[in-house]
């Protein structure tokens, strides 16, 4: 299980005093057990569940990196990337823009979908089939673009 593995990584950075790795799983984590209590009972996360928490903890980083590197801190712009790059290897590999097209023409036509009313179900469909292998913005652009045509 993912989450375990993780467990297993924070500990082996622990013990080669790896600061950074150290940092970025234990805040991983953090969002895990937050993410595992929220809601009206604690549940436990299975896979899926903690991929969409990594992917929300790398979106995070690269916000952050960008504000920083806005206000002129290129130093601190430059570790929450490399927190990004530790975490990023626990996500699947994201979608080429070929595959990612070609999941959104699939899904379209299968499902029916046509015109913008359809954006809210087909968004479902798509969001469902490339489970978090691709941005949300990218995947909405493009269905956007698919149902207007």
């Amino acid at each position: 299980m993912l989450a375990e593995r993780l467990r297993d990584d924070l500990t082996a950075a622990m013990k080669r005093r790896d600061e950074l790795a150290t940092s970025a799983l234990r805040m991983a984590l953090a969002g895990i057990k937050e993410a595992a209590v929220s809601g009206k009972e604690a549940r436990d996360l299975d896979d899926d569940d903690i991929v969409k928490v990594l992917t929300k903890q790398v979106k995070k980083r690269e916000e952050a990196a960008e504000a920083f590197r806005n206000a002129g801190r290129t130093d601190r712009a430059d570790r929450e990337l490399a927190e990004r790059d530790v975490l990023t290897a626990y996500l699947p590999a994201a979608l080429s823009p070929d595959e990612l097209d070609a999941i959104v023409t699939e899904v379209l036509a299968e499902g029916g979908f046509s015109g913008p009313a359809a954006m809210g179900p087909a968004m479902k469909a798509v969001t469902a089939r490339v489970a978090g292998r691709a941005d949300g913005k990218t995947v909405s652009a493009l269905v956007r673009e698919r149902l207007s045509a």
